[in-house]
């Protein structure tokens, strides 16, 4: 199995998660994206994270070819990507969900803001993930 690593690039005031949504006061929706070596790891982790309530919306996508740096060899390996869409709010939870269940080491856990899009989607966004 695979694992993504490396020196953390957070900065002084920031987790290794790439701190909180309050960090982030106008951002309100994020994408979330992580690699599995399995389409079926990252169908469960989407899956999963769903039915938490944690994002809204799960993808899988893949086979793609990674290449990157693990303990000074430079590898390449096929993975499967998921995106997540999520309210900010709910970041931190995704990303601790995300590392507990992984399979790898040092799981790439990065997100992007969604800085527009339709107001029913994002409203919808909102509702789902609304802790029941």
């Amino acid at each position: 199995m695979v694992d993504h690593g490396g020196p953390d690039h957070a900065g002084p005031d920031e987790t290794a998660t790439g701190g909180t949504a309050a960090q982030w006061p106008a951002l309100r929706f994020l994408q979330v994206q992580t690699t599995t070596d399995s389409r079926a790891e990252a169908v469960e982790l989407g899956r999963d994270a769903v039915q938490a309530r944690l994002a809204a919306c799960a993808q899988v996508s893949g086979p793609v070819l990674s290449s990157y740096w693990w303990e000074g060899d430079l590898e390449r390996a096929e993975e499967w990507t998921l995106l997540l869409k999520l309210p900010a709010a709910r970041y931190q939870e995704l990303a601790d969900f995300l590392s507990q269940r992984h399979s790898y080491d040092e799981p790439e856990i990065v997100a992007t803001p969604i800085v527009a899009g339709s107001a029913a989607y994002l409203s919808w966004m909102d509702e789902v993930t609304q802790p029941r």
